[in-house]
């Protein structure tokens, strides 16, 4: 089954973002979505935007964090729309500063949201493509893992991490059933650095994806793209970034 149209995707942090904008432009294009995300008042506003554009979708509360709340993310999809085609994961969390800092918390929330979170989404998901005989795992990376900078060390190492993963699962799985996509998004105009801890790394970053960042709709195209290939055609690596950015 190649095209958008029909497909069933499910979708996590999908509140804002690219996960929101991704959610717009594949129901849009005729898929059924299904979104997850901790902030349910957001994830409400933009299934009522589809809604209203007569596109198919759901909502669910999840964190990535817990492996449970994926599997009832899979099961909503699979339950409402019949199967699972699609998962895009997408949710993640940035946290800037130096190793030397020490910010033990901060390292144990990306390694749990950025690569555990993929992991529980894996395990969620995997099961249903091979009963199925067909999946897609797509996954939102980083250009922070392709070009290393200082003060982004741990969350560089779980988007490598990651890129690693998909990889390694990838050449597990060249029998025709799973598809593995991975794309690593430079400056977007998200959400992402808002939540910087550090004041002055929080300006900067904020500065340079004011100044630079392309907006959620191309990565959302991009993903869609990927989708849209037929089921003998793996698109594996996208990166999409900012024309002017270095």
């Amino acid at each position: 089954m190649s095209g958008v149209d029909s497909k069933v995707v499910a979708i996590t942090g999908a509140s804002s973002g690219i996960g929101a904008a991704t959610a717009v432009e594949l129901a849009a294009r005729g898929a059924a979505v299904v979104l997850g995300a901790r902030r349910t008042d957001r994830l409400e506003s933009v299934v009522e935007r589809i809604r209203n554009a007569g596109g198919r979708a759901e909502l669910l509360d999840v964190d990535v964090t817990k492996r449970v709340d994926l599997e009832r993310l899979v099961a909503l999809a699979v339950e409402r729309f019949g199967r699972l085609d699609v998962l895009v994961g997408n949710a993640g969390v940035a946290r800037i500063a130096p190793v030397e800092k020490l910010d033990v918390d901060d390292w144990d929330a990306m390694i749990d949201v950025n690569l555990r979170g993929v992991l529980h989404g894996i395990a969620a998901a995997l099961p249903v493509f091979r009963s199925q005989g067909h999946g897609h795992l797509v996954t939102t990376i980083s250009t922070s893992g392709i070009k290393i900078v200082p003060g982004q060390a741990v969350y560089a190492g779980t988007k490598n991490a990651v890129r690693t993963l998909l990889e390694a699962l990838r050449q597990e799985s060249t029998d025709g059933v799973l598809r593995t996509t991975s794309i690593s998004p430079g400056f977007v105009q998200t959400e992402l650095v808002d939540y910087v801890d550090d004041p002055e790394q929080r300006e900067q970053a904020q500065q340079a994806m004011a100044a630079l960042g392309i907006s959620p709709d191309a990565v959302a195209r991009a993903i869609a793209f990927a989708i849209e290939q037929p089921e003998d055609v793996e698109i594996g690596d996208i990166t999409i970034r900012p024309a002017r950015q270095g």
